[in-house]
């Protein structure tokens, strides 16, 4: 798939589901960039989609009975997998109403074979590799966003502490920007058709380590507090609970802990450091009041 505006073609439709997300936002934003590019934001609630350049469009993965009109005429789409036990299903359903041509990025996760070939995260790769489509998956570490997001860990890192179940394990932390570039070129570039790209930052780094470096990106000390994976998962029930347990498992295990140059091989730059990311996300860790 190529720019077509110099053909004067069509533009490129590409469908960004999870528009609001972490990695579909920065994906939204590239695409929109980019000439003779149809941008749609795909989003439960697209009234709350308000991106220069991007088209809402009502995509959830609760109504099935959308999904159609949603994907009608989309020549590439990214599927930001959900996290609900259902995901394979949902995602093996949603192919078949999406027309034949359209090439689809999937966003997965780091050493997704760990949970062996029945495991749920191999189970949503595969509906999208027997599809019948041109495929492309990304299976990329923990975001760097976790940092500064108030749902995951900003506001305990503002107040000087880092609570994680880490084991003694490092982690290859990827920026999602970089994610999001990876999928700019796997939707709208040739050669990337059948490929699974793992993706990381440039660096593994252990939980001291990384402690280290928000303390000077907060200008505060930042203490790891190290959990158990039971303490992780205290408060959570069901799949929620079930998910996050094996995630801080695979943590502890080493899954994250594998550096890749796949950022660089895809985009022609190398990923982006945690202290780079620190750096440009300004001092989003001011202690609280």
């Amino acid at each position: 798939m190529t720019n077509q505006s110099s053909t004067g073609a069509d533009p490129t439709r590409v469908l960004v589901t999870g528009v609001r997300g972490k990695t579909g936002l920065a994906l939204a934003r590239l695409l929109a960039e980019r000439p003779s590019i149809d941008v749609l934001g795909g989003s439960s609630n697209p009234d709350s989609v308000n991106i220069g350049g991007v088209r809402p469009i009502a995509f959830s993965w609760d109504d099935p009975a959308g999904w159609s009109a949603a994907t009608d005429g989309v020549d590439a789409m990214y599927i930001v997998r959900p996290d609900r036990a259902d995901a394979p299903d949902l995602i093996g359903a949603l192919l078949p109403e999406t027309p034949s041509r359209t090439r689809i990025v999937l966003l997965s996760e780091q050493d997704a074979d760990y949970m062996g070939a029945a495991g749920w995260a191999p189970r949503a790769e595969r509906a999208v590799r027997d599809s019948g489509h041109a495929w492309t998956i990304l299976r990329p570490s923990w975001f760097m966003q976790v940092f500064t997001d108030p749902r995951f860990y900003r506001d305990q890192v503002a107040q000087g502490e880092l609570p994680f179940s880490s084991g003694g394990a490092r982690l290859a932390w990827i920026d999602a920007r970089d994610i999001a570039a990876v999928a700019e070129r796997a939707l709208l570039d040739e050669g990337h058709a059948g490929q699974v790209y793992e993706l990381t930052g440039p660096e593994a780094l252990s939980l001291p380590q990384t402690v280290e470096l928000l303390s000077a990106a907060a200008g505060h000390p930042v203490a790891l507090r190290e959990l158990t994976v039971d303490e992780v998962v205290d408060g959570t029930t069901g799949f929620e609970r079930e998910l996050f347990a094996l995630t801080f498992e695979r943590v502890r295990a080493g899954s994250f802990a594998a550096v890749t140059d796949s950022v660089e091989r895809v985009t022609g730059r190398p990923a982006r450091t945690l202290r780079a990311f620190l750096s440009d996300a300004g001092s989003p860790f001011g202690r609280a009041a």
